[in-house]
């Protein structure tokens, strides 16, 4: 107030001009950076400061569902917006589109134009009306400064050799085809810099086998819910990873090379009783298992599941007998011999165990004979010859378990 009143003195502001000029513009630039574009423009008419500022703004967004004026189309919008744009650098540009809103050869000049402004983070969200797919070329995969990629629905991946996207350290893929299993291994060789990996999957049968091989890789989640009979799996090496993490996966194939591993979360996977899957985390120190009662899946392959039965492994795996510290098991089957037998197994044969952790959905005090039951289970697993004498055993009963 007190600036304000001498720079009035001084006749430097009128009365009615808008204290919002007083603000430095780096402070104005680093508001508007957390607006989206159609709110960052209007903003022009606030005060003469603010006629240009938007055009700095280092952040441009875009979504085809309110970005429309009764004189202009979404597409003239972008491309307006894009060529009055002066920020030298782009930290980031979204594009939330559908099939009748814009033409792909905009959206792939659109793009360009960004990679011009040494773009580090771009995601691109496409909803088709119908069957349609935009595919993402090799073109398109070049950019030397790009840090960040999220593609999400609509997308067919079509790199048939391999490309250099060497900034990248985040890659996200959300319901994205391929349009053959060597797209998947040319757009991963691709970044020697990756470091986190975000996979989600339907029911696409565009790949046999899902490759990861990725030397720099430190974290890896995977949401797969595909039982198609023409996936086999997942092969993956990634001799960096720390972190894994795996939901809904279903196919019967599952092999992994991550001798760094320090943490897996599995839930609800299919392939738990796999005993690829688990044989594979040799390193693991914390192990997450999320389960919930065996659901009625339609279309499971019987090579995924005999019955719900698990059959112990030949050989204890390497990350019970020297690396498992925790672990913790998120809605425990206890009406289940299978996941009873899972849980004896790993308690007797983890040598270096410190905590397990159970949890359960609560029952009805009314259900005396499955609380009888219950109590039973838990009494058997308290009472297992545990491999490790500081293991401490812990139950819950959570409805949000």
């Amino acid at each position: 107030m007190e600036q304000e009143q001498r720079l009035r003195k001084r006749g430097v502001v009128n009365d009615d001009e808008d204290r919002l000029n007083l603000l430095p513009e780096a402070l104005i630039l680093k508001i508007l950076c957390f607006l989206p574009t159609k709110t960052v423009v209007t903003t022009s008419v606030l005060s003469k400061q603010w006629r240009s500022l938007w055009k700095f703004v280092p952040n441009l967004e875009f979504n085809s569902e309110d970005c429309e004026s009764e004189d202009l189309s979404f597409s003239e919008i972008v491309s307006k917006s894009l060529l009055s744009h002066k920020a030298p650098v782009l930290d980031s540009f979204r594009l939330l589109f559908g099939s009748e809103d814009v033409s792909f050869v905009d959206v792939g000049l659109w793009v360009g134009i960004a990679f011009a402004r040494h773009l580090r983070e771009l995601v691109l969200d496409f909803y088709p009306s119908g069957k349609e797919t935009f595919t993402f070329p090799s073109s398109l995969s070049t950019c030397n400064t790009l840090e960040s990629l999220k593609l999400v629905f609509g997308f067919t991946v079509d790199i048939p050799s391999p490309v250099l996207m060497k900034s990248l350290r985040t890659l996200h893929l959300e319901f994205v085809s391929f349009k053959e299993d060597v797209s998947v291994r040319n757009l991963l060789s691709s970044c020697p810099g990756l470091e986190q990996l975000i996979v989600y999957r339907g029911e696409d049968c565009d790949v046999e086998i899902f490759t990861i091989e990725v030397p720099s890789l430190q974290r890896l989640k995977i949401h797969d819910t595909n039982d198609g009979a023409e996936f086999w799996g997942y092969v993956i090496n990634a001799p960096c990873l720390k972190y894994l993490h795996i939901e809904d996966l279903r196919c019967p194939g599952f092999s992994l090379n991550a001798p760094e591993l320090v943490e897996a979360s599995i839930v609800e996977a299919i392939s738990i009783t796999n005993k690829k899957l688990l044989g594979s985390l040799t390193s693991v120190k914390r192990l997450l298992l999320h389960l919930s009662p065996l659901r009625k899946y339609n279309h499971v392959r019987s090579d995924s599941l005999v019955r719900g039965k698990w059959n112990e492994p030949k050989y204890v795996p390497e990350c019970l007998l020297s690396h498992l510290e925790t672990f913790v098991w998120k809605r425990f089957g206890w009406g289940r011999e299978e996941e009873k037998e899972i849980a004896t197994y790993i308690l007797k044969n983890a040598r270096r165990l410190k905590k397990a952790h159970f949890s359960t959905i609560p029952i009805d005090t009314k259900e005396l004979n499955k609380l009888r039951e219950r109590s039973k289970v838990l009494s058997e697993l308290d009472g297992v010859v545990r491999a490790s004498n500081s293991c401490h055993l812990v139950f819950k009963f959570d409805a949000s378990a």
